[in-house]
């Protein structure tokens, strides 16, 4: 027997002194809701209501026993919201990128707690939130894919010490895309001896095989030496190495300014960061609130969804802007 819908059409019958309103109350036939009560009655050894009346009458045992009903209804209500309260404060956590700026993650949090969501922030590297995403572990994470397939895209680039000045690539004046060739060993004018490139450095965010292999094959066609290209370690340590002008870093324009670096853009769109913001029920990107992708997207430093696009970034100032969010 369900104890609570059985109460339920006993105190409704009780109020109404009707079984039909007391149906139409609770939204269920009359003849469920006159088995509910028949059923109560059996198991209370005793008629709950004078049916040889017009009107439907409570009994003394009725009136005896609905104060105990009611305070039973009373109390499954109250569960019931206590659980709702605390599944609404429970936090939910949701995987980021490592070493975005604090404000980013802040106006994350604040969008969350704004639609009654407490979001639990975890900065993670790109394989980490996938496979907690995967278990369970994370709520929601934003997961690195190929650019071209992604909903976001953010624009990677070389910093260097700033100013940029002879650790700037050849033939790449600031502010204008570089191409991989341009990093090629050179021969100086002056003295005829070959230049030494500065290495370039990547970020674990970039370390993702697909990106990685990417990378290197771009290297290669461009004639640099294998060994150029190689991974970063601790980001704090490559930033070192860059603002000290001993090598470039791969990453993107955001993280490089927030940190005093120069920037210079990457032509190579399909060397870029693309992300899609999934959910772990169906890991999916229809799970996710459009609200909650837009700002884990910006915290990112990818504002515009680009939904599949390949092409270039936009070349002028406020579209850059705009993409970026």
């Amino acid at each position: 027997m369900d104890l609570l819908a059985h109460l339920e059409a006993y105190a409704a019958t009780a109020d109404e002194a009707s079984f039909s309103r007391a149906a139409d109350r609770l939204g269920i036939a009359q003849p469920l809701l006159s088995r509910r009560i028949k059923t109560l009655e059996a198991h209370f050894g005793g008629l709950l209501f004078d049916r040889s009346r017009r009107q439907v009458a409570t009994t003394e045992l009725g009136l005896l026993l609905l104060p105990y009903a009611q305070d039973v209804l009373d109390r499954a209500q109250r569960l019931e919201q206590a659980a709702r309260t605390a599944r609404r404060a429970q936090a939910q956590a949701v995987g980021v990128p490592a070493d975005r700026a604090p404000a980013a993650l802040a106006r994350v949090i604040r969008a969350a707690a704004e639609r009654g969501i407490t979001l639990a922030v975890r900065e993670l590297p790109p394989q980490e939130r996938a496979v907690r995403l995967a278990d369970g572990s994370l709520a929601y994470a934003l997961l690195r894919v190929p650019p071209e397939h992604a909903a976001y895209r953010v624009p990677l680039g070389l910093a260097g010490a700033p100013p940029l000045g002879t650790e700037r690539p050849p033939r790449a004046p600031r502010g204008r895309p570089v191409h991989l060739e341009d990093l090629r060993p050179r021969r100086a004018a002056a003295t005829g001896e070959r230049t030494v490139p500065l290495p370039v450095l990547t970020l674990t965010e970039d370390e993702v095989p697909y990106a990685r292999d990417r990378l290197v094959r771009a290297a290669a066609r461009a004639g640099l030496p294998e060994r150029l290209v190689r991974p970063a370690g601790p980001a704090a340590t490559a930033l070192a190495e860059t603002l000290a002008g001993r090598a470039m870093l791969l990453c993107d324009e955001p993280f490089a300014r927030r940190h005093g670096a120069g920037w210079t853009p990457l032509a190579d769109a399909s060397l870029h960061r693309g992300y899609d913001v999934l959910g772990a029920r169906r890991q999916h990107r229809g799970d996710v609130p459009e609200w909650l992708c837009a700002v884990l997207a910006a915290a990112a430093g990818a504002g515009a969804a680009v939904r599949g696009a390949g092409g270039p970034e936009p070349t002028d100032a406020t579209s850059r802007l705009a993409a970026r969010g």
